[in-house]
């Protein structure tokens, strides 16, 4: 890769943007998996004809990606390096953060990606997958009894989806399920939506994913597909009723009309 082909990059970013870029184009051309080591800095100034501060800001910017890692010492240097789902979930989180994400933008993506993937999980599931969402299920069994027991058993049901979604051999339909059960637990804590016991949300709920999980057995996608798809409607208009409640509730006594 010449100076040439950095110069063809948008002229909007920074020289040192423009060489992260080339760098990241360079890694997957040549197939670097996490843990090659890239080419010593003295090499990089010479294959970018860059200066060595303009190669070493590069080198931060993807450091702050997560894409390159740096090591000191003996056999030390800079190795290519695989975001973890942690890290960008936490990025992309920050990123929603100002966005005022509701509860209705969070079901509409769920009702879209969840019962395709509960379709095409119909049948594949092993015994032992299966017990483990079983074994999720186990942590709201009974009706919360407190706030707190709400809080918990909310963040656990969330958590069965998150399971079922790890099951996908579709990378980025994981991710997505995965993200907005995240997010909808944030939205839950963070707003408290869970400071009053709804035993409607937590008995329907259990309900739905007891028959699912016979639906995944059984091998019966169709079945499967439907039985989320009811879930997914069922719980987000409870989710707006339970929201509309709390709001009414906390309402400061300076803001009643």
């Amino acid at each position: 890769m010449s100076p040439a082909t950095i110069r063809s990059t948008p002229e909007r970013l920074s020289r040192p943007q423009q060489v992260a870029e080339a760098i990241k184009s360079w890694v997957m051309e040549n197939g670097w998996g996490p843990g090659v080591r890239l080419p010593s800095e003295s090499e990089l100034i010479e294959r970018f004809g860059m200066s060595k501060g303009t190669i070493r800001e590069a080198i931060r910017i993807l450091e702050a990606q997560g894409l390159v890692k740096s090591r000191t010492g003996p056999g030390g240097g800079v190795f290519v390096h695989q975001v973890s789902e942690e890290r960008a979930t936490a990025l992309l989180g920050n990123y929603f953060y100002f966005e005022h994400l509701t509860i209705d933008d969070i079901y509409q993506i769920r009702q879209a990606l969840e019962p395709e993937l509960a379709a095409s999980l119909a049948g594949s599931l092993s015994e032992a997958q299966l017990a483990a969402l079983e074994e999720v299920m186990t942590r709201y069994c009974e009706p919360a009894r407190s706030a707190e027991e709400e809080r918990e058993q909310h963040v656990a049901s969330l958590r069965f989806h998150a399971l079922l979604a790890e099951m996908s051999g579709n990378a980025l339909l994981r991710f997505l399920i995965r993200f907005t059960a995240n997010m909808l637990a944030e939205i839950t804590v963070s707003r408290r939506l869970y400071a009053q016991p709804n035993r409607d949300l937590w008995s329907s709920g259990f309900d739905y994913q007891l028959r699912l999980i016979a639906a995944l057995r059984e091998g019966d996608a169709v079945a499967a597909r439907e039985i989320l798809s009811e879930h997914m409607k069922n719980a987000h208009r409870l989710m707006l009723m339970q929201e509309t409640v709390l709001t009414q509730r906390f309402l400061p006594e300076n803001e009643i009309i």
